[in-house]
């Protein structure tokens, strides 16, 4: 049921919250679900664009994109049809099975990955059951004589229980030890590379842009010196791109902006706008080593996902929407210079994955008052706002963003 702006939330059968209160929906939704999330900070109805609504009328210019999820904003009109369609037609068959979409999906990944014809693709339903994968394909390759994973420190891979083990931040970790051994966190330089790899090693896993430690981009050519010295040692480059693909730097992988060819690389978040999906791509010898039975999923790869990835892909081709994100990530950043507020240290990342480097302990201030600004930025720790809009995201969303950021910059 579609619920017009302004709309209070009514009779919606059982899933209805009637005329709640905000302290209801909120107390409603804190007795119902685990307490592993921050409160609620609002009730959304829905969306349209790079806006979205909640159960008051308020609206809110989206620049997190449900945490890079949202490659083509709310309700876009090829994501409805496809989804309309494919309801219709076949939700969920099982990997027994093969669908059109599941094949044409993986064929178009091979190539806009560069793995080509002798890459292989795995579908999840998620980050981290991507990279849930890309673990067991790095113990595949180590079997009894590579024991060792390197991945690097301030890294974030997800909260499973082997995605954990590779995130490098003790504090996640803390409460659910121990955790998977042989895993080894390294600082992301080239020397403590060199130190830490050897013969024991079977892959190094690492993001090209730390997204959950505030967007922080890996050293200027780190990523090339990796590649070479994992190919020395016969040790698997596994690229993490889960916030950075699909397009959001400027590229349809941040990996290519260096021209590097890794031997596997995991993805999630912008690929199917919303419907859960994950995948790991293998290039060269990594696609031979996963056998029959090494791995599987239930939901992985199912045709309602598999069509709207399709879908969205088309339509990220079709609008230019990855040169979109290199030209319009530069005009967010200048944006952001240009309000001249005291509390931006720093501007960094790359096309529309942006980190805004705040003075000292105001980050969760300016979140706030951004939210009453109507604007959704989201403050990933003490010192810096992490910004992912939409792919779609044009100059009157920017020019509306440049006001409520600078609103907001001054609340505090």
């Amino acid at each position: 049921m579609t619920i017009d702006i302004g709309e209070p939330l009514t009779a919606l059968g059982d899933a209805s919250l009637g005329d709640a209160s905000v302290d209801d929906w909120a107390r409603r939704r804190d007795s119902a679900l685990v307490g592993s999330y921050a409160p609620a900070l609002r009730l959304l109805v829905r969306g349209e664009g790079c806006w979205v609504f909640d159960d008051a009328g308020n609206r809110y210019l989206d620049f997190l994109g449900g945490i890079a999820v949202n490659s083509l904003g709310h309700a876009h009109p090829v994501i409805v049809a496809a989804a309309s369609s494919q309801a219709a037609t076949l939700v969920h068959v099982s990997n027994y099975f093969a669908t059109p979409s599941q094949i044409q999906l993986a064929e178009r990944l091979k190539a806009i990955t560069g793995a080509g014809e002798a890459g292989r693709v795995y579908f999840g339903n998620s980050g981290a059951e991507a990279n849930e994968a890309a673990f067991k394909l790095a113990r595949r390759h180590g079997g009894g004589s590579r024991p060792r994973i390197l991945t690097l420190t301030g890294g974030f891979h997800g909260r499973t229980m082997g995605a954990l083990a590779l995130t490098g931040k003790p504090a996640l970790q803390a409460a659910f030890g121990p955790m998977a051994p042989g895993v080894t966190h390294i600082e992301s330089t080239v020397e403590a590379l060199e130190a830490a790899i050897g013969d024991d090693v079977a892959a190094l896993i690492l993001e090209p842009i730390k997204g959950e430690t505030g967007v922080v981009p890996l050293p200027e050519g780190y990523l090339t010196a990796a590649r070479a010295i994992t190919e020395r040692h016969g040790v698997l480059l596994i690229v993490d791109e889960i916030q950075t693909g699909i397009g959001r730097t400027g590229a349809w992988f941040a990996y290519q902006h260096e021209g590097v060819v890794p031997d596997a690389v995991t993805m999630a978040k912008g690929i199917a706008g919303g419907v859960p999906l994950g995948a790991l791509v293998t290039f060269g010898w990594a696609s031979d080593l996963f056998q029959r039975g090494d791995h599987g999923s239930t939901f992985g790869g199912n045709p309602f996902a598999t069509t709207i990835a399709n879908a969205v892909l088309d339509e990220i081709d079709r609008a230019g929407l990855v040169q979109n994100a290199a030209t319009r990530g530069r005009q967010i950043a200048d944006a952001i210079r240009a309000i001249g507020s005291r509390h931006v240290v720093e501007v960094r990342g790359r096309g529309l994955l942006i980190g805004v480097g705040v003075t000292p302990d105001t980050a969760p201030a300016i979140g706030a008052a951004a939210l009453e600004a109507g604007l959704i930025v989201n403050a990933i720790n003490p010192t810096s706002i992490r910004l992912a809009p939409p792919l779609i995201v044009g100059d009157a969303e920017i020019e509306e963003f440049g006001s409520r950021f600078a609103t907001a910059l001054a609340a505090v």
